[in-house]
């Protein structure tokens, strides 16, 4: 079976957006970063698509909020340990 480029977890786009919208590109160096989006979707589950518009328009308003919520709650823990993280690199 040949797996295909275009299939991937929809959670790591709305994470993507909730950290745009939080500007943590520049807080964070690209190191941490790496670690905080790990962390990020590890505390999800996964959600594997192949086109996003598909999952935009069958997707309930409801479930949609749901996820979004999810999103910003795991970016917050992850947040928090990377700011422990960095103090113990002081």
């Amino acid at each position: 079976m040949k797996m295909h480029d275009d299939i991937h977890n929809y959670y790591e786009k709305l994470v993507v957006e909730d950290i745009t919208k939080r500007n943590l590109e520049s807080t964070y160096s690209d190191d941490i970063m790496a670690d905080l989006c790990c962390t990020v979707l590890n505390q999800l589950p996964a959600r594997y698509i192949r086109y996003d518009v598909d999952m935009e328009f069958y997707l309930p308003q409801t479930e949609r909020i749901r996820m979004e919520q999810q999103v910003q709650t795991a970016i917050d823990v992850a947040i928090s340990q990377v700011a422990k993280k960095k103090e113990l690199q002081k």
